[in-house]
């Protein structure tokens, strides 16, 4: 089987998922709590201003109505427009707003957990039962045990009171002067200052949301490597006088990243899902807080757009993830997988 049809396959089997997850979308949101009338007119509106918004939005209209123009719409991409939050602005346009902010976090949060998280695993598994593996192992668990939204909440308080909690150091002031709280600048970053300003102000949230993808990377890729090590091919390799440089990259690197594989891809599940508490205790304003006030403030349309990305995203990073099996382990064949 070629790669392009294995793809085709994977493609369509995960056509029921994304038909199954905007279901259960429309379900919460349409036979849920939220009320977008009653938050439109706000509690001073009378019984038939109310009467009228939900005629006009197609509220009124049977459930199964409802349900057959969100899919047609959804899956032909017309994501419609806000009802609440921006009335009348489409999708489109609040997504291509706030989405640059979330892709910036995005970017940082999942270097720092590559760049971190997975060398210091495997210098651990590489030097087992030494104090930097005691304290690689203790890092990794500390950092996956602390939630994302305490470690946010106090990683802001620590900076923002930086000269009393670091004998004087000023966060703020340091290199660049930058607030913790609030959406990076994202303008004209082709300028040294400018970029430099905008890697500071994301620091901390992206450090936040990377935290637990960081830690599982140490561990996994600690027993990955103490599993590798100790297995025939690179004992045969050593008594066959394999430099050790080259039985490191050659044996040991490539099959210790065949179980760090879904840790990396799963890190587009923690962002999603991350990103909307992440992102409203540090301000980012991004698609996390976007999704947060769509859902508070009873915005449907947009709440549908954005989950329907979301869905979409996942499905994309499950079907790269099965490609990226068979491109580390050529073990794995397509017939297999």
């Amino acid at each position: 089987m070629s790669r392009w049809i294995y793809l085709l396959k994977r493609v369509l089997m995960s056509i029921p998922v994304l038909i199954l997850g905007t279901t259960i979308t429309f379900l919460i949101i349409r036979v849920g709590p939220l009320d977008p009338a009653a938050a439109i007119i706000g509690p001073s509106g009378n019984p038939q201003t109310y009467q009228a918004i939900r005629n006009q939005l197609g509220l009124d209209k049977p459930i199964w109505v409802q349900y057959y123009h969100f899919m047609i719409n959804l899956f032909t991409f017309h994501l419609g427009h806000s009802w609440v939050i921006n009335s009348g602005t489409s999708a489109y346009v609040l997504i291509l707003q706030y989405a640059p902010r979330t892709i910036w976090l995005g970017f940082w949060s999942v270097l720092i957990a590559l760049f971190v998280g997975i060398p210091l695993g495997f210098y651990a598994g590489m030097n087992p039962n030494t104090p930097s593996d005691y304290l690689a192992s203790f890092g990794g668990i500390v950092w996956r045990a602390m939630p994302n939204f305490w470690l946010a909440v106090i990683l802001l308080s620590v900076l923002s009171q930086s000269q009393k909690f670091f004998f004087g150091f000023d966060w703020l002031g340091w290199l660049v002067h930058t607030n913790v709280v609030g959406p990076p600048d994202l303008s004209h970053l082709s300028n040294p200052t400018n970029l430099l300003a905008a890697i500071k102000k994301i620091a901390p949230a992206a450090l936040v949301l990377g935290s637990s993808s960081m830690g599982n990377e140490m561990r996994i890729g600690r027993t990955a490597v103490l599993e590798t090590i100790n297995s025939n091919y690179v004992e045969t390799a050593r008594a066959k006088g394999v430099p050790s440089r080259k039985i490191f990259w050659k044996h040991i690197f490539r099959n210790a990243l065949i179980p760090l594989i879904p840790v990396i891809t799963g890190e587009a599940f923690i962002l999603l899902g991350g990103s909307v508490l992440v992102e409203t205790v540090f301000g980012i304003n991004g698609l996390g807080y976007l999704f947060f006030q769509a859902t508070i403030q009873g915005d449907l349309p947009l709440i549908g757009a954005l989950m329907f990305i979301f869905i979409l995203l996942l499905v994309v990073v499950n079907i790269l993830q099965d490609l990226l099996y068979t491109i580390v382990d050529p073990r794995v064949g397509y017939e297999e997988t």
